[in-house]
C-alpha cells in the first residue's frame, strides 16, 4: 500500500549534461556518451532505491528532453527545419522541429534503455513517454494540417513503442500530458481518444501525468494567474474516469488544486504529487505525509501512489535526493499509521 514513485525525470550529473537546464546539451560524444548515459541511469536507480522509492524510473537520463527523446527518432520529423513557436498556449517559446511527411517509427526507440534499466533493479520499473497531445504541442506541423490527425498518428506510434517496452519487463508505462491542463476543449474533442489509442492493448499498468509544469519561471508565473483555486482537473478528470488509462498523476503539494476533485477519477489509481518541484526547499517527511493523508480523505489508500508533482531535472542533484528521501519517509509514516489501526 502507498507504493511510492516519481513523475519521471531526475537531474543529470554535471559530467553528462549542463546542470539545472531543460533541453541541456550533452557534454560527451560517441561511446563516452553511451557509457555516460548508462552510468547516469544506474546512479538514478540507486538514489531512488536508497530513498525507499518502490516504483523506480530511469530518471530520463538518456534523453535531452521528455518529448525530444521520443520524436528525435521519428521519420517525418525534420530537425534541420527548426521553428520558434509558442508552446502550452504561448506560455513560453521553444525551437522545435517540423513535421514534413507522414510520421513513422524507424525502430524501437527506448528498448535498449528499458533492457538496461530492467537489468539494474529488482523493483517495479516505470518508464515515461510523452503523451500524444503534448508531442503535438511541442513540434511544428507542416504536413497534417490538423492537431487531431497528427495526435492520433503519434498515438499509434506511442502504442507500438509501449507494447515493446511492456514485453521487455516494464511494469508501468506513464504518458506525460501537461498539455491537458491547457487545451481543455481539445482534451474533450480528441486528447483522451488519442491517449486511449496510445494505451490500447497494453498488458502492463498505465498512467497519465498531468501537472502544471516544471518549476521554471514561465510555469510559476502562469500559476500565479490561475486564481485562488486551480480547477483545470475538473474538466479532464471525468473524461479520464471513463478512459482506458489505469492511473492519473497530478500536482497536489503546495498547490491550489481542490483535493475534492480527486473523487472525479472514479476507480483510477491516483499518483498524488506530495513533493513540490518548484522550490529547492526539501520537504520534511511529516509534510509529505500530510499531503497523503489529505488525499486519503477522497481516495482509498489502496489506490494512492505517493509521487512528485512533476519532473525534477531542473533541480540541483542534492535537492532532488533530499526530496526523494522525504517522499519515501513520508509514505512510510502513513503506512505505519495504517498498519497500527
Amino acid at each position: 500500500m502507498l507504493q511510492t514513485t516519481i513523475a519521471g525525470s531526475l537531474p543529470k550529473p554535471a559530467w553528462l549534461a549542463t546542470p539545472e537546464t531543460l533541453w541541456a546539451p550533452w557534454l560527451l560524444e560517441g561511446r563516452a556518451l553511451d557509457e555516460g548515459k548508462r552510468d547516469a541511469v544506474a546512479l538514478a536507480l540507486r538514489d531512488q532505491e536508497a530513498a525507499g522509492i518502490d516504483i523506480v524510473t530511469d530518471g530520463e537520463q538518456t534523453r535531452r528532453h521528455f518529448v525530444w527523446g521520443f520524436v528525435e527518432q521519428i521519420a517525418g520529423i525534420d530537425f534541420s527545419k527548426m521553428v520558434t513557436i509558442g508552446i502550452r498556449r504561448n506560455r513560453y517559446k521553444a525551437d522545435v522541429p517540423t513535421v514534413v511527411a507522414p510520421v513513422e517509427r524507424r525502430r524501437s526507440i527506448h528498448a535498449d534503455d528499458a533492457r538496461f534499466a530492467r537489468a539494474q533493479t529488482r523493483r517495479a520499473l516505470k518508464l515515461t513517454l510523452p503523451g500524444p497531445m503534448t508531442v503535438v504541442d511541442t513540434i511544428h506541423d507542416a504536413h497534417y494540417g490538423s492537431r487531431a490527425r497528427l495526435g492520433m498518428e503519434i498515438a499509434r506510434l506511442l502504442n507500438d513503442e509501449a507494447r515493446e517496452l511492456a514485453a521487455l519487463g516494464v511494469d508501468v508505462i506513464q504518458f506525460d500530458e501537461p498539455a491537458f491542463n491547457v487545451y481543455l476543449d481539445e482534451v474533450r474533442d480528441w486528447g483522451v481518444a488519442a491517449l486511449d489509442r496510445a494505451v490500447e492493448g497494453l498488458a502492463c499498468r498505465t498512467a497519465v501525468h498531468i501537472c502544471y509544469g516544471y518549476g521554471i519561471k514561465a510555469n510559476v508565473d502562469w500559476k500565479g494567474t490561475l486564481g485562488a483555486e486551480w480547477r483545470q482537473y475538473e474538466a479532464t478528470f471525468p473524461l479520464l474516469a471513463r478512459s482506458r488509462i489505469g492511473g492519473v498523476s497530478l500536482e497536489c503539494a503546495n498547490s491550489r488544486v481542490p483535493l475534492g476533485l480527486l473523487s472525479l477519477l472514479g476507480d483510477k489509481d491516483v499518483l498524488v504529487g506530495a513533493v513540490d518541484v518548484a522550490t529547492e526547499r526539501v520537504e520534511t517527511p511529516d509534510e509529505v505525509a500530510a499531503v497523503i493523508r489529505a488525499a486519503m480523505e477522497h481516495v482509498p489508500a489502496a489506490r494512492i501512489v505517493p509521487c512528485t508533482n512533476c519532473g525534477m531535472v531542473p533541480l540541483p542533484r542534492a535537492v532532488a535526493r533530499g526530496k526523494l528521501e522525504a517522499l519515501g519517509a513520508g509514505a512510510a509514516l502513513v503506512r505505519r499509521e495504517l498498519a497500527g489501526r
